[in-house]
């Protein structure tokens, strides 16, 4: 069992003050989708993208059948795999994070994660601070897709971590494609990234792409595992430049130039979103080598504490509607791995909230309304080895009121063999006349 813990690093905690985040949600854990059981109007309508909506209730629903446009052929030592260089949230085709992880020859993700487990804290190309003085363990986060034309789309069994869930740490996701490499080997699509936790949430801020690159090179460079005539290469550039997505200014205001300036961001306040820098480019890792299996069971839990104004997250009345949402979330995950690479896990995050109308519209925000009782879960499960994978995704957000409750339910499948499906619905109340 790795229990969460945070490390001890004051010098690098230092720079990680708590921001005022002041209503900005930036890139929250539900941010982008929506989480709710189909409770559809008899007379609902349905729109040209398979949206049904009416006054109070809403549901889309998406299938794998269609590919991502803007697919992207990378190669290496005679070898193509054409996949879409991005990850998604759903199967919809909109970018989430860019693509900028690449893993040829021996590289099973199941192989990939026994490799990075392996390794110590010990990174002299680092400074010795948490959390480049941290080891990688499985991790909660959520499920994101990906798409190769070799076995269409596929979802992040693997997730794993440098550091912990809190405060910061470095996450990266891995998805299998079924492509052929050589003679034997798989082609193993990678994103990563540093985040940071939203201070009064449970919910994260991504703050670079470049550095947790840089980060994942060293560790595999250590692991003695690459091809030692050809460990890495560079692709050309295949996703957004020079930046992909943004840090609102709350939360970028609240982090110290010791910290924006190796993460490559510029220096200072801002008034405006800050561009995360991204170049473009992917690196290959070429895995000949091999690390010990790293079997058995593993767990964590713990708990974070949301007290934070935040947008409306659903059901919105407008761009002023916030709410203050407080109370404790309680995160757990078990992982099993098998002898022969069969990799397996359960994760759950559960709660009840109290959330609270706030008006915004005053200095300081001030309560504007009774607190109601809020019911959050989610649920995951997945499954992976060489020849298939499995992941589902089901969020669930109640929101009993003085005349009935406001639901968001979701569902995410993604398999290599089966039918694949994104199910998002909800029913909000009507507006008060």
């Amino acid at each position: 069992m790795k229990p969460h813990t945070t490390p001890n690093a004051e010098r690098f905690l230092a720079v990680l003050l708590a921001a005022a985040i002041g209503g900005s949600l930036g890139c929250s854990k539900q941010a982008h989708r929506p989480s709710a059981a189909a409770i559809l109007s008899p007379t609902a309508s349905v729109d040209v993208n398979g949206q049904v909506v009416d006054a109070k209730r809403s549901a889309t629903v998406q299938d794998a059948q269609t590919p991502p446009s803007g697919l992207a052929a990378v190669s290496f030592a005679g070898s193509t795999l054409t996949h879409w260089p991005y990850t998604g949230e759903t199967l919809d085709g909109t970018p989430a994070d860019p693509v900028n992880l690449f893993f040829v020859g021996n590289a099973d993700p199941v192989k990939i994660r026994a490799a990075l487990m392996s390794l110590d804290g010990n990174r002299p190309a680092f400074p010795p601070v948490y959390p480049f003085n941290a080891t990688w363990s499985d991790c909660i986060g959520n499920v994101q897709t990906n798409y190769s034309e070799a076995e269409g789309w596929q979802g992040s069994v693997i997730q794993l971590q440098l550091g912990a869930y809190s405060p910061v740490r470095v996450h990266l996701r891995l998805w299998r494609t079924g492509a052929p490499f050589g003679s034997g080997g798989t082609w193993t699509v990678g994103a990563v990234h540093w985040d940071l936790t939203i201070p009064g949430t449970a919910d994260h801020q991504v703050l670079a792409w470049e550095l947790p690159q840089q980060v994942v090179l060293v560790d595999l460079l250590r692991s003695g595992l690459l091809d030692p005539t050809a460990p890495f290469a560079m692709t050309g550039v295949i996703n957004q430049t020079p930046s992909f997505r943004t840090i609102p200014p709350p939360i970028y205001n609240g982090i110290p130039d010791a910290l924006k300036i190796p993460l490559g961001l510029p220096p200072g306040p801002s008034a405006v979103p800050v561009g995360i820098p991204n170049d473009g480019r992917a690196t290959i890792f070429y895995l000949t080598g091999e690390a010990a299996p790293q079997t058995g069971h593993f767990s964590d839990a713990f708990s974070l504490t949301y007290n934070q104004i935040i947008p409306k997250p659903f059901c919105s009345d407008g761009p002023l509607d916030f709410v203050r949402v407080s109370g404790p979330v309680t995160l757990s995950r078990t992982t099993d791995v098998s002898e022969t690479g069969h990799y397996e896990y359960h994760s759950r995050i559960a709660g009840r909230l109290t959330v609270t109308p706030v008006d915004v519209t005053q200095n300081p925000p001030a309560l504007s309304g009774a607190s109601f009782d809020a019911n959050v879960s989610e649920l995951q499960q997945g499954a992976i080895d060489p020849l298939r994978s499995l992941v589902m995704h089901g969020s669930k957000r109640i929101l009993p009121q003085d005349g009935g409750s406001e639901l968001f339910m979701s569902r995410l499948r993604v398999g290599s063999h089966g039918q694949s499906s994104y199910v998002a619905s909800s029913h909000c109340l009507a507006p008060l006349p």
